[in-house]
C-alpha cells in the first residue's frame, strides 16, 4: 500500500459511490441488518449498512449488538455469502410445454444483470477465486455462473473486528485484501472516522473519480495497516499448520470420526453456509395438467443421505462416512481437483453448526494423534 496511490475518503462518500454504480447499470448489493442478522441484500443507499452494529460469534452462537462507534463495517460475517448471487440457491435451467401435439423446450437464459458486491472481505475474494476455478476455470464452464460473475464490481473491504470464529490468516486468506477487486477500503476509527481507498482497476478509478476525496498521507496508510494487522493478531483460531491432504488421507480410519459423528447432525448447514461448496442437484416439476414442465438446480449437501445414492443405496449412509467426506475433500482432495483448498476460514461453519462443532478443533485431534503415533514409533 503506498499513499501515492490512495485516498481518504468520508463516510457520507460512500453514499455517492453507490450512485454512481447504480448509474452504471449494476444491480448493488451490500450488508444490511434483517432478521436479526447481517445478511446481503440489494442497497439503494449507504444509509442501509449496517451502521454501528457489530456481531458476537461463538460455535453455535450470533447475536448482533449495538457499537458506541458509527462504524459501516464493524462486523465480521453473517449467514449469506457472495455465493448466494453467483451460484444461487435455486435456479431455472430449461422450460418445456406441450405445443402441436409435441414438445417445445426452452433453455432457460442466463441472468446477465452486472452484480456491484459492496463489502467483501478478503476471506470472501478468495472463496470467489475458488468458485471461479470450479465453475470457469476447467473445460467445462457453468454458463449462468460465467454469466453472473462476468464484470461483477467487487468493493472490498480489508477485516477490522474478526470474529471469535474467523482464522482467515492461518488459511492465508485474510485479513487484508488482495488482488482481484475493483475499490478496497479500510475503515478507520482512530479519531476521525474516514476510509482509505485502494485502486484496483480502471473501472475502480472511473467510479473512485466521482467521490469526494483527499490525497492518502503517510499516516493515513500506516493507520490503515494497523487495522488489519490488529485483526490478524487478535485472531484466536487457527488451522494447525500441517501437511493437510497427507494428515487427511492417513486417517480415515481414526477413531475423531465416531467422535464428531456423535456430535454431527446431518443438518447441511456448514455447506450452506460455507462460500465456497457447491455441491447440486435437480429437480423437474409439472403442473397438473401435464402441459409444462421445469428443471431447476437446486443447492444440495455431501451432508444429505441421498447425495450418495446410487442403484441399492446410498453409499454414504453414516454420518461419520458423511463428515469424513466433507472435510477430506475440504482440505484435501480439493488440492488435487482444483490446486488449493476449499477452505478460506471464515468461521461461518462453526459459528451455525447448531451444536459448535469446529472445523480447527477436529483437524487439531487428528494432527494431536498423529504426533502420538510418530512418537510412539520414533
Amino acid at each position: 500500500m503506498e499513499s501515492e496511490r490512495s485516498v481518504v475518503i468520508a463516510p457520507e462518500a460512500l453514499d455517492d459511490l453507490i450512485g454512481a454504480l447504480r448509474r452504471r447499470g449494476f444491480r448493488v448489493l451490500g450488508p444490511t441488518v434483517r432478521d436479526g442478522a447481517i445478511v446481503y441484500d440489494e442497497l439503494d443507499s449507504a444509509s442501509e449498512l449496517p451502521i454501528g452494529v457489530t456481531d458476537r460469534q461463538e460455535p453455535g452462537s450470533y447475536r448482533l449488538e449495538e457499537r458506541d462507534d458509527e462504524a459501516r463495517f464493524g462486523y465480521a460475517v453473517g449467514p449469506h455469502s457472495w455465493k448466494r448471487f453467483l451460484f444461487p440457491p435455486r435456479i431455472t435451467l430449461w422450460r418445456a410445454k406441450a405445443e402441436n401435439g409435441g414438445r417445445k423446450i426452452e433453455e432457460e437464459p442466463p441472468n446477465e444483470t452486472q452484480l456491484a458486491f459492496i463489502g467483501v472481505r478478503s476471506c470472501e475474494l478468495s472463496a470467489i477465486a475458488i468458485q471461479d476455478r470450479v465453475f470457469i476455470g476447467g473445460k467445462f464452464v457453468d454458463r449462468d455462473y460465467a454469466a453472473r460473475r462476468d464484470g461483477a464490481f467487487l468493493l472490498a473491504v480489508n477485516c477490522g473486528e474478526p470474529g471469535a470464529n474467523c482464522f482467515c490468516a492461518s488459511m492465508d486468506a485474510g485479513p487484508r485484501v488482495r488482488d482481484p477487486y475493483d475499490l478496497a477500503l479500510t475503515e478507520m476509527l482512530d479519531g476521525e472516522h474516514r476510509f482509505l481507498v485502494e485502486v484496483g482497476s480502471e473501472r475502480g478509478a472511473d467510479v473512485l473519480a466521482e467521490l469526494p476525496s483527499v490525497p492518502a498521507s503517510q499516516s493515513d496508510v500506516a493507520s490503515a495497516l494497523a487495522v488489519t494487522n490488529d485483526a490478524a493478531a487478535r485472531m484466536t483460531k487457527a488451522m494447525p499448520q500441517v501437511d493437510l491432504h497427507a494428515l487427511l488421507a492417513g486417517s480415515l480410519e481414526h477413531p475423531r470420526w465416531d467422535d464428531v459423528a456423535s456430535r454431527c447432525l446431518s443438518c447441511t448447514n456448514c455447506t450452506l453456509v460455507c462460500p465456497t461448496c457447491f455441491c447440486s442437484s435437480v429437480e423437474d416439476t409439472s403442473d397438473l395438467a401435464g402441459v409444462e414442465t421445469a428443471r431447476e438446480r437446486v443447492w444440495d449437501s455431501c451432508f444429505s443421505l441421498d447425495y450418495s445414492y446410487i442403484h441399492g443405496g446410498s453409499i454414504r449412509a453414516s454420518s461419520r462416512s458423511r463428515y469424513r467426506q466433507w472435510l477430506t475433500h475440504k482440505l484435501g482432495t480439493w488440492v488435487d481437483q482444483f490446486g488449493t483448498a476449499g477452505c478460506v476460514g471464515c468461521g461461518r461453519c462453526i459459528t451455525w453448526c447448531p451444536v459448535g462443532i469446529d472445523i480447527t478443533e477436529e483437524v487439531a485431534a487428528l494432527s494431536k494423534q498423529e504426533e502420538k503415533s510418530h512418537a510412539a514409533t520414533a
